[in-house]
């Protein structure tokens, strides 16, 4: 039975936010070299104040995704804004003392992922889900998700998606009637250089690996955070 859906207060936004969605399997290298690039890259991103980084790791044990949780959380610069969260594991995100969850659609509910965390002891748990529909991203609201990273906008498994940008609005046109609404990201295929047909679409920032993964998160960061916010 799902849990009670307590209202999540939304503050209206002052930047496009930004979602860094890690894979160290795409960086070269020994496992150890993968991992240590990750790190590396993981505290680029909270030098810069990426908004959210989510540790989609989804090829490591319970155990290994525990110990590479902490050492992210390590790295982070202590007055950085940037927010740990493990993908789908509640107990790795506890164990690690992350900032909340990432969920996959089709998962737990994040009230009830909400409900869990609190009782352990965190008292502003982020939660955040994926979605493919307006139906998905719907219940995502419905249950207190504090966004919700919507794909794929530009490709689905490395080819090109021409629906998915009319599909990215007519998510945000129905989601963003709420007063503060909230927040969608784009992801699938979003560069630096389509971000702002992402923001124009009504996205309130957008989520990726490759943007991050493959560019200089300063620079990267000043020119997404340029881009007019809806």
């Amino acid at each position: 039975m799902c849990s009670p859906v307590k209202k999540v207060e939304r503050k209206p936004l002052s930047h496009v936010l930004l979602c860094y969605v890690t894979d160290r399997n795409q960086f070269t290298g020994s496992e150890q070299d993968r991992q240590q690039r990750l790190l590396a890259k993981i505290a680029e991103c909270g030098a810069a104040g990426v908004d959210y980084i989510q540790l989609r790791e989804k090829d490591l044990g319970g155990g290994e995704l525990e110990k590479l949780a902490r050492q992210a959380m390590d790295v982070l610069p202590a007055s950085s804004p940037t927010r740990l969260l493990i993908n789908s594991r509640v107990d790795v995100a506890l164990a690690a003392g992350a900032h909340g969850v990432h969920l996959p659609a089709n998962d737990l509910q994040p009230s009830d992922v909400r409900g869990i965390m609190m009782r352990a002891g965190v008292r502003r748990p982020i939660i955040g889900a994926s979605a493919h529909s307006i139906e998905e991203v719907a219940i995502a609201e419905s249950h207190g998700a504090d966004f919700v990273a919507f794909a794929p906008v530009f490709e689905k498994d490395a080819q090109p998606n021409p629906a998915g940008l009319a599909r990215l609005h007519a998510v945000c046109r129905r989601i963003n009637a709420a007063d503060p609404p909230m927040p969608v990201l784009a992801l699938g295929g979003v560069t630096a250089e389509n971000a702002q047909k992402c923001v124009a679409a009504g996205a309130a920032g957008i989520a990726g690996i490759r943007v991050f993964q493959e560019n200089a998160a300063a620079p990267l960061v000043e020119q997404l955070r340029s881009l007019v916010a809806r």
